[in-house]
């Protein structure tokens, strides 16, 4: 039976390798997720006959049943509702369940240890996969919160104060502990702990903004990952090892991607920092344009080839089925259309990916900004949909800007832009965008999913 369960955790280390290697690709994603899911299901039945080749208490048996099939059932009910624009929510809640579930291996085992003779070394892990693990757990119920709108961002001294005391106490105590500077059992000074971790989870994430939430969840996934991988060396469970050392190594990976591409160091984020402008008023400084929904469905109807950048705003609008709809009319009419996605719109990492794919949208039509930004002139048109400072000229052109030196899809380099906006409202950096006030660029006015609908009814007619 031993040799059996270790070669089933050697395929399904095997099967998380090259899930995550098929996810690296759009087109092969789905496939990806399908391997890594089946090699999780063999890594929990390889661990369901572990558990029974040893000796089980009847209660315990049932306990386990009932976690493994109230947990399907529960997620697979939660992720067959859930909206594609409540996605990053519904990942932040799932990571919160994971870090939890981390802390509480570590609570219990620790409540277990035989405080005189078990190593430190086994103290230490269990103290590391419980402190991250509650870090993650309450970090993502906030972020999940915020993302939801619920809970807003909060960067008052005392948070921010709170912050740095809890994990000063985080690193601190368990160094005064094991040198012998708190005598206390080793099950109490753990219960301390996860407390602790708790309080500061929640003020790590509160400072952050909604606008960092991508750069944010991905670094909670990490978190996680690096507690399960924790919690497998306590119990020698190479699969959980593996596993939480791929989560943990990606997640770390990508937060440093997004950062990249937000040109924003990660402790800057962490911080909640980005330096406001203290410009005018746009309307005192741009020329601004607006265009009737009948002139751009005219200038669609003539263009050869035409962009769309989608934004957080697409998903508020829930407007991606309308976008499908565009796509399928104006192919028919002859039109290339792309959809350009930049590395931080929406909420969560692919955010626009996922939503897209809700409406059908091929792969193929979609293109990441460095594959097409030295070809913006060849574009008729770019129609902006709730997007705002990944397309800010001013990132290129002015140094004093916030937004200076972030890497930004050139529409303003097409030969038409179109934005559409419910407001002059500016985007998360509170800069103007110098987009709106230039020769090419008009604005139009209103919720996207209506004026998308009108664009659809009226190219129907030309």
């Amino acid at each position: 039976m031993t040799i059996l369960v270790e070669v089933g955790y050697l395929v399904a280390t095997v099967s998380f390798l090259g899930g995550l290697k098929f996810m690296s690709s759009p087109k092969r994603a789905k496939l990806g997720n399908a391997i890594a899911a089946s090699g999780m299901i063999l890594a929990v039945i390889c661990t369901f006959l572990m558990v029974l080749s040893g000796t089980v208490p009847t209660p315990n048996l049932i306990v386990l049943l009932v976690a493994i099939f109230g947990g399907t059932l529960l997620g697979q009910r939660m992720a067959a509702k859930v909206e594609m624009t409540a996605m990053p929510q519904l990942v932040s809640l799932f990571n919160a369940t994971g870090g939890g579930c981390a802390m509480l291996l570590g609570v219990i085992e620790a409540s277990q240890l035989a405080t005189d003779t078990s190593l430190s070394g086994t103290k230490i892990l269990l103290l590391l996969g419980l402190i991250t693990g509650a870090i993650a757990a309450t970090g993502s119920v906030v972020a999940y919160r915020k993302l939801a709108g619920k809970t807003n961002d909060n960067r008052k001294a005392i948070v921010v104060v709170g912050a740095r005391i809890l994990l000063s106490l985080t690193v601190l105590l368990p160094t005064a502990y094991f040198v012998g500077i708190i005598p206390v059992p080793f099950a109490v000074f753990a219960y301390a702990m996860a407390v602790l971790s708790l309080g500061y989870g929640i003020l790590f994430v509160l400072p952050i903004g909604g606008a960092d939430m991508p750069v944010v969840i991905s670094l909670l996934n990490s978190i996680t990952g690096i507690a399960t991988a924790f919690a497998g060396f306590v119990y020698g469970n190479k699969a959980m090892i593996a596993g939480g050392i791929f989560v943990g190594a990606a997640g770390i990976l990508l937060t440093l991607l997004m950062c990249k591409a937000m040109n924003r160091s990660l402790v800057k984020v962490l911080a909640g920092k980005f330096k406001k402008s203290s410009g005018t008023e746009v309307e005192e400084e741009q020329h601004i344009k607006s265009i009737s929904l009948s002139e751009i469905a005219m200038q669609l109807s003539f263009a050869h080839k035409i962009a769309i950048v989608p934004g957080y705003g697409l998903a508020v609008a829930q407007a991606q089925h309308l976008c499908g709809q565009l796509l399928q009319l104006l192919e028919a009419k002859g039109v290339a259309i792309d959809f350009i996605i930049h590395p931080v719109a929406g909420r969560m990492p692919g955010h626009m990916n996922v939503l897209l794919a809700e409406a059908n949208i091929d792969y193929g039509h979609l293109k990441e900004m460095n594959e097409v930004n030295e070809q913006m002139s060849h574009y008729d048109m770019i129609l902006i949909i709730g997007a705002n400072d990944v397309v800010n000229p001013a990132a290129e052109t002015k140094p004093e800007s916030p937004v200076y030196g972030m890497p930004i899809i050139k529409a303003h380099e097409s030969k038409q832009v179109v934005v559409m906006k419910r407001s002059m409202s500016p985007g998360y950096a509170g800069v103007s965008n110098d987009l709106f006030g230039m020769d090419n660029c008009s604005l139009l006015f209103g919720d996207a999913k209506d004026s998308l609908q009108e664009i659809i009814n009226q190219l129907k007619l030309i």
